[in-house]
């Protein structure tokens, strides 16, 4: 009966089969106390589990400011690196499941009873190239971590030729493409009368794959300025901007308050992108 087994030779005979070396005795044994005792095989069943964690590292968890594309193509290279691993380790750690008889001339040696002394038993002997994939997880986990630079983008607008007296304006855009914000710094712009407004458009590249009006232009922000021809504001830019290859320049127009969509005026200000 398995209530006469000293405890510690159970546990060196459920650590020897989840780490596949029993002699063809200790397989026979271990065989005939699970066939007694059910709880043999939970124990076994919790100790590969532990096994598994001690081994496998944490799911990393991209950043959600990372580009779709940069983190696709890096989740791509893990998995073909995890499966390159899983297939080497499965020859190298999980052969066939049969006893084995070992050479004893020097004695056996006894196990550490601790579910940590087990796991590290297990990770030293998976070799030194999934130590490394394990490293390079590890650092790539690291990265991800780690704070990401914005990288902003200030564009200053220039006064075109319409006779509009903007000489002395400034337009600035700092452009955070990768979160689709920007911040509109304007000074010195003529105040309008009522029922004009500015807009600020992003012009696009002919034949671009994006809709815009027939100038090829995409409505960005429509603004006033106070009393002294300044205001600052938050926008909201579009998709294109992640794509900027197709963005030819941004621009300023004066619009009617009521339909600034209509976009019939020429730029005031304008910058080339």
């Amino acid at each position: 009966m398995t209530e006469s087994i000293p405890s510690d030779e159970r546990q060196r005979l459920i650590a020897g089969y989840v780490l596949y070396d029993l002699s063809p005795d200790e397989a026979a044994t271990l065989e005939q106390w699970m066939a007694d005792d059910p709880t043999i095989a939970e124990e076994i069943e919790r100790m590969q589990q532990t096994l598994e964690q001690a081994y496998v590292p944490a799911e990393i968890q991209p950043p959600s400011h990372l580009r779709k594309a940069i983190l696709t193509a890096h989740q791509q290279n893990i998995q073909q690196n995890i499966q390159q691993n899983i297939q080497q380790t499965t020859r190298q750690v999980q052969p066939a499941r049969q006893p084995r008889q070992r050479d004893r001339a020097n004695g056996r040696r006894r196990w550490e009873w601790g579910l940590g002394a087990i796991a590290a038993t297990l990770i030293a002997g998976l070799g030194i190239s999934n130590v490394m994939l394990w490293r390079s997880l590890q650092i790539a986990r690291a990265q991800l971590d780690q704070p990401q630079t914005q990288e902003i983008q200030t564009v200053s607008l220039n006064p075109t030729d319409t006779g509009v007296p903007v000489e002395a304006a400034s337009v600035m855009v700092n452009i955070d493409a990768t979160d689709l914000e920007a911040t509109l710094g304007v000074k010195n712009l003529p105040p309008l009368p009522d029922g004009q407004v500015y807009v600020l458009w992003t012009v696009l590249q002919p034949n671009a794959p994006f809709t815009t009006d027939d100038k090829n232009a995409i409505l960005t922000q429509a603004f006033t300025v106070d009393e002294n021809g300044s205001t600052s504001a938050q926008v909201l830019l579009p998709p294109v901007y992640q794509d900027a290859q197709w963005i030819k320049a941004i621009a300023v127009t004066i619009e009617a308050a009521d339909a600034p969509q209509r976009h019939d005026s020429s730029p005031i200000l304008i910058e080339t992108l």
